[in-house]
């Protein structure tokens, strides 16, 4: 079963305006995992997709999008898949690829229909292609990842790379995921902006009990969103992202836009903020 969902782009301006339920309509993804179902939201912000699929025993396959205009979903896209559940297999363009938690694979624009199984939960996105990149499976020990931060800003991390220029070529898509050291709950702290590409978040790994709040908005007019496990942000080009969470978490952390420089972005600083 597949069900889509369209999320329409909103400026600013109209963002200071909004009450909780509407900022959450407008940027808020939950209910992405659903057994035997492929749940994807379309985004206006660089006509990114973001979507969760789960097998649960009956393989699924995600070939004709409506709203993306074309046969089969990746005819002019290309995608990454996340598995954050347990062994679970995607496949396309007659090739398996048998990933465990933690895993990525990219899919290349013109791979055909997309299937998944096993006993993965598959977290989706999908951005415009103007090139066929080869397809790949990124594992955790393919991945480049960097410490930063520190115990006493409590934002101690580790950065795994995944999709990113300096592990494989992509056409718009830059995809990892950020994993804490004991104790440390802040993400992306200090905040940033980086005005020409998007970026979504899924927030894994928390324990239901347990919320992430996270903060969006301009610099100088900050709102958050509520966020439980397995739930994603949308965050547009103009918002700040970050967050804390009540326990240990990871995110995933989504871009795509005019380049794919994971450096582009302008600092903001603890002063500006409001």
């Amino acid at each position: 079963m597949l069900s889509v969902e369209t999320r329409h782009a909103i400026d600013p301006a109209s963002a200071k305006a909004l009450d909780t339920a509407a900022l959450r309509g407008h940027f808020h993804a939950g209910g992405l995992f659903q057994g035997g179902e492929i749940r994807l939201v379309y985004t206006h912000y660089d006509r990114m997709i973001i979507g969760g699929a789960v097998p649960e025993g009956a393989a699924l396959v995600l070939d004709h999008v409506k709203e993306c205009g074309t046969a089969s979903v990746l005819d002019r896209r290309e995608m990454a898949v996340l598995n954050i559940g347990g062994a679970g297999t995607v496949s396309a363009g007659g090739v398996d690829y048998a990933l465990g938690k933690g895993d990525v694979v990219y899919l290349s624009m013109g791979a055909g229909p997309v299937t998944f199984s096993g006993a993965g939960r598959f977290y989706i996105l999908s951005a415009p292609a103007h090139q066929a990149y080869p397809s790949r499976l990124i594992t955790l020990k393919d991945a480049k990842s960097f410490r930063t931060g520190a115990p006493e800003t409590a934002n101690d991390r580790t950065i795994f790379q995944f999709v990113h220029p300096e592990v494989m070529q992509s056409c718009q898509l830059v995809v990892g995921y950020t994993q804490f050291h004991g104790g440390s709950v802040w993400n992306t702290m200090p905040a940033h902006l980086h005005d020409r590409r998007m970026e979504a978040y899924l927030y894994f790994d928390l324990d239901p009990a347990q919320r992430v709040f996270h903060i969006m908005g301009e610099p100088q007019e900050t709102r958050h969103l509520v966020m439980a496990n397995e739930e994603a942000v949308i965050s547009p080009p103009w918002s700040i992202h970050c967050g804390a969470g009540t326990g240990s978490y990871t995110f995933c952390w989504a871009m795509a836009g005019d380049n794919v420089d994971y450096r582009d972005v302008e600092m903001v600083g603890m002063e500006a903020l409001r």
